[in-house]
């Protein structure tokens, strides 16, 4: 797949217009969105994903396209299961719903970057070094392991987190239990001091490193192209912050996520492993000769994810139907 570096300019100026806009039109004036506003434009980024998908099988082809759509839902779906972390924050900094809209907004550029530097590192690791993707496959398959480990003790642990965060900042930096409107930074007694708000936006960054160290060795698992890679990160997190608002209330209610999600994890990770079998270059492995193993399409990886996603998704909301989602 050949990209020139004037569409990859071209791609990078229009998410970033994208946010910008997002950000003039929606969260530079503090409000509470309403649902039919979240709904609305939630549709509307996820409608700009699957074009912009379209468009890569027309001028790339249907097994890029495929690969994108691969990493686009997977992506997606880590960044629901990331919804519930946020709201947890939110909740630890009882950050008033008006100004939410500010941190996770600053929160998701900040995951973009440290997503793109991640994409880049690994994309040079891999073109270097094929045995790269057996580390991506065991750390994948660990994580599962750990999503399995941690269900219904997610909360403790984000918390836990959270408390170290905080006690490490005030150790740093000055600062103040008291909001000031939006402000990220304020004056008291003459002296410049950090709200929560900021607080909240250096857990959430914090935690953006936590997320990328799970999805960029997910999506490496499923496309090799770097471009690919970071276009579908960008729209499964553009509109993250209206589905924030969206399903905050219903989160409680996808019980069965987790279980899902490391179902994902674990075999995009096997997947990742046969492919390090497949274009093994080490020499204690099979002599440094490639292994013949299966490896898996990627149409087959997308029914697999869209298929677990379904089922627990299905089963989350009939096992707690008569469950009153949380306001």
């Amino acid at each position: 797949m050949h990209v020139s570096p004037l569409v990859w300019v071209i791609t990078c100026v229009v998410i970033l217009g994208l946010f910008m806009f997002d950000f003039f039109a929606h969260v530079r004036t503090p409000h509470a969105p309403t649902f039919r506003e979240s709904a609305f434009w939630s549709s509307v980024y996820i409608g700009v994903a699957i074009l912009f998908g379209l468009i890569v099988m027309w001028l790339w082809g249907s097994q890029y396209g495929g690969e994108y759509f691969a990493g686009y839902v997977t992506e997606k779906a880590l960044s629901v299961d990331n919804l519930f972390v946020f709201v947890i924050i939110m909740g630890t900094f009882a950050v008033p719903r008006e100004y939410q809209q500010k941190v996770l907004l600053i929160g998701i550029v900040m995951a973009l970057v440290m997503r793109g530097i991640f994409i880049g590192v690994g994309a040079a690791a891999i073109n270097a070094y094929s045995w790269v993707f057996y580390l991506f496959g065991a750390f994948l398959i660990y994580t599962a392991y750990t999503l399995v480990r941690d269900h219904g003790h997610e909360k403790e642990v984000e918390e836990e987190r959270d408390s170290k965060i905080v006690a490490i900042a005030k150790k740093i930096l000055p600062t103040t239990d008291t909001y000031d409107g939006d402000k990220l930074v304020t004056w008291i007694n003459g002296k410049r001091v950090v709200t929560p708000l900021l607080l909240a936006l250096v857990a959430i960054g914090f935690t953006d490193v936590l997320f990328a160290l799970d999805s960029i060795p997910a999506i490496y698992g499923l496309t090799q192209e770097p471009y690919l890679v970071f276009t579908a990160n960008a729209f499964a997190l553009m509109g993250l912050r209206q589905l924030y608002f969206l399903i905050g209330g219903l989160l409680d209610r996808l019980v069965y996520l987790s279980y899902g999600l490391s179902i994902i994890l674990a075999f995009i990770g096997v997947k990742l492993v046969l492919h390090a079998l497949h274009e093994n270059t080490l020499g204690f492995v099979n002599g440094g000769e490639h292994v013949a193993v299966p490896e898996v399409s990627t149409v087959f990886s997308l029914a697999v994810i869209i298929g677990v996603l379904a089922v627990t998704t299905v089963a989350s909301l009939l096992k707690t139907r008569n469950t009153t989602p949380a306001k």
